[in-house]
């Protein structure tokens, strides 16, 4: 994959992924700022702004024309905010390119924040947060976040609560927004059909005139937790969710190509030991899977499963197990040989379209000192060995480690605490 490393005479730097085997473009503007720059009474301060910068600029006044803008044009324009970046990105036609670039630098440059507007979305946001209350699977990946780093900006919800929400008003959303909202703290990004050429004179006469800033700071991560840490949510539903956690591994850690290695081997896709063992094997759960966060200090590996809530403790009892068999066992050489395949095949389609191929730059530009290509991480993978999985395995996996998060009619949950505490 080629790209074009371009920084402007504002340091600005805009990232370039031009490929004509494309019939579109798409451009994200990618901004280190989310969850874990906030402090505790303005949690929720990185998503709001991300859903203001939706609601009216000075060339857009409204939602309704903000939305026509690339609507209009048949291309798809959206943001997310995560506990360290807010991404607002659009996908276009390719004839359609500076389309986007005015749309995106408008909302990044221009936004109104009136007073109405963020009255109404404060409702919005609370509803939201409502939502993700009443969705258990969701509001797990809240409370285990909780249980992994509390009292700590980590263990923020994205989305604040209706208290902090309730301290958001104008002045704390437009200093906390030029804080972060800069060239010093954000790239540019675009991947897809379009000549480099015609499209940086059109970021520059937009972008060009940014002054940068220092970024802002953020709270280190505590070190990893030395005691088993466990929230019990107590709900007459009918499935019950269960979330264990363990220590990860910083964004930029060399061991990060084995720990996705590894993470696959556990819990990712149905041919996994976690799916084969706990449904397919025991049937005691539906869904089950394992995941990795990586962050810019710290990270998690977590395990889900939804499960029948009387089988529950079960169900905890065979996740356990199937940990105990990583430490107890190295890894086959034909298992590790299918996990590496599975990794590089998934990063290999993952990169099929115009905005993961911009990404794919974009986040590495932020938080790594190099831009590795695809070719080089396919190379890591390749080189991952069933040594540095059990080493891994030895430095991450211990039960006096285990943080766990669960949601369903478990009362105290005395049988599930029992498990990971004995």
């Amino acid at each position: 994959m080629h790209y074009i490393d371009h920084t402007l005479s504002n340091n600005l730097r805009v990232l370039m992924v031009p490929s004509h085997a494309f019939q579109s473009v798409s451009m994200g503007i990618f901004v280190k700022v989310g969850a874990r720059y906030e402090p505790a009474n303005l949690s929720g301060m990185s998503h709001f702004i991300e859903h203001m910068l939706f609601k009216g600029t000075k060339n857009r006044p409204s939602a309704r024309q903000i939305a026509e803008a690339i609507e209009g044009i048949g291309g798809d324009s959206n943001a997310y905010t995560g506990p360290e970046t807010t991404v607002y990105y659009a996908k276009v036609a390719a004839a359609q390119v500076n389309v986007a670039i005015d749309f995106l630098t408008d909302l990044l440059r221009n936004p109104l924040f009136t007073a109405a507007d963020i009255k109404k979305e404060r409702r919005v946001i609370g509803e939201e947060i409502n939502m993700v209350f009443d969705s258990p699977d969701e509001w797990l990946d809240v409370v285990i976040d909780e249980v992994l780093w509390p009292d700590h900006p980590l263990g923020q919800s994205v989305t604040g609560t209706t208290a902090s929400l309730r301290n958001i008003n104008r002045p704390a959303l437009t200093s906390f927004f030029e804080t972060a909202y800069h060239p010093g703290n954000l790239v540019v990004a675009l991947g897809g059909a379009f000549d480099p050429e015609q499209v940086i004179p059109e970021i520059d006469a937009r972008l060009g005139d940014w002054p940068a800033q220092a970024p802002p700071p953020f709270e280190p991560a505590p070190p990893p937790a030395s005691d088993i840490r466990y929230r019990i949510e107590d709900r007459a539903i009918e499935q019950g969710h269960l979330c264990l956690a363990l220590p990860g591994l910083p964004r930029n850690h060399p061991d990060r190509y084995a720990l996705s290695v590894l993470n696959t081997l556990l819990g990712d896709g149905m041919s996994s030991r976690l799916f084969l063992s706990i449904r397919e094997e025991k049937g005691l759960a539906y869904a089950v899977d394992s995941g990795i966060n990586l962050l810019q200090d710290t990270g998690s590996l977590t395990i889900y499963a939804g499960v029948d809530p009387r089988r529950a403790a079960e169900a905890l009892q065979a996740i356990l197990i199937e940990l105990k068999q990583l430490c107890d066992h190295p890894i086959p050489a034909q298992e590790l040989r299918k996990a590496k395949e599975y990794v590089k095949g998934r990063m290999g389609l993952g990169l099929e379209d115009t905005y993961s191929q911009a990404a794919w730059v974009a986040y590495q530009a932020l938080y790594q000192t190099a831009i590795k290509s695809p070719a080089d991480a396919l190379a890591a993978y390749e080189a991952v060995t069933g040594e540095a999985i059990s080493a891994l395995v030895e430095r991450l996996i211990a039960p006096g480690r285990y943080s766990l998060a669960a949601i369903g009619p478990f009362g105290q949950g005395e049988a599930l605490i029992r498990l990971i505490t004995e």
